[in-house]
């Protein structure tokens, strides 16, 4: 099995994940407060690049150019850096806990590009102490670190791979700071009943979609997956089977779900996680009643380049 297929699940490595999980949430409260609003909160969203996970561009709160915030999981540093070449890094070493990381960062982008303030509140978490007083996450080990990075490489490549070809409106592979995952959403074009008035459900879900992504799993599922929903779901959504015969619907989590053990066990990774990935938008297209010319083209029909 190739090394780059590494195991993640979260109960091997639940410390380490929480504190990992916690330091990228200084990021997206600061992408989520700076830039400019998107549909769908996608300006609040962090990409996961070849050194970790990062902000896009964002704009100094003083005008001064643009500040880009980024977990470096090979340096192990949170590094804030202006479009004018000065940057500062914070360590993030074992025992360092999310307190001081996140006192760093913010100083760090105060000092480059102005002050900013945030609500230092975690979100989507079971933990509620403020991020710049906690001092209960704090462990941080690199070599679980550097499994988990592997993973979430691979994981992001199949989704980038699965969402090329579509020609409607679709995010890019997005590394959500909530719940900790990536993932891919398409569009149909039509608006969507949110599924609750809260802020973030009103202004992520006002949309037809179908999503696709990954996680290192959580105290509901602590093991690594593939997921596939579509919103909103029709009646008989959760009925048929999706390929491969691994994947298989999770009430608990109202998701189609492949775990990841399953994916790196086979002998094409990569193939058997995009085989999951382009029958779950498949069936979601077929129930929910998408335009089968738009769905068809998440696999190529036409191509994406003549």
């Amino acid at each position: 099995m190739s090394s780059a297929w590494p195991s993640a699940s979260y109960e091997n490595w639940r410390e380490t994940c929480n504190t990992l999980h916690a330091h990228s949430q200084v990021l997206g409260k600061l992408a989520a407060k700076l830039a400019p609003p998107q549909p769908q909160l996608q300006h609040a969203a962090l990409r996961l690049t070849a050194r970790g996970w990062e902000t896009a561009p964002l704009p100094a709160p003083d005008g001064s150019g643009s500040l880009v915030v980024a977990l470096d999981l090979h340096t192990h540093d949170a590094i804030v850096e202006h479009s004018n070449g000065n940057s500062e890094r914070v360590p993030l070493t074992p025992d360092q806990p999310v307190a001081e990381v996140t006192r760093g960062v913010l100083a760090g982008v105060s000092r480059f590009g102005g002050g900013v303030e945030i609500d230092p509140t975690p979100q989507e978490v079971p933990w509620t102490v403020p991020l710049d007083e906690d001092f209960e996450h704090a462990h941080y080990d690199v070599g679980e670190v550097q499994d988990y990075f592997a993973a979430a490489t691979q994981a992001a490549l199949v989704l980038a791979a699965f969402r090329a070809p579509y020609r409607g409106r679709s995010t890019p592979v997005n590394a959500w700071w909530g719940s900790f995952d990536l993932a891919v959403s398409m569009f149909s074009g039509q608006p969507a009943t949110p599924p609750s008035n809260d802020f973030i459900m009103r202004n992520a879900m006002d949309a037809q979609e179908v999503a696709v992504g990954w996680w290192p799993g959580d105290p509901r599922h602590p093991a690594a997956a593939f997921y596939a929903y579509a919103h909103p779901a029709q009646e008989g959504y959760a009925d048929r089977s999706l390929s491969p015969k691994a994947a298989h619907w999770d009430a608990n989590l109202g998701e189609f779900i492949l775990d990841w053990d399953d994916v790196r066990s086979a002998d094409d990774p990569h193939a058997t996680a995009l085989e999951f990935a382009q029958s779950a938008f498949r069936h979601a297209c077929e129930v929910c009643r998408w335009d089968p010319v738009l769905a068809a083209s998440a696999e190529g029909r036409p191509p994406p380049v003549h």
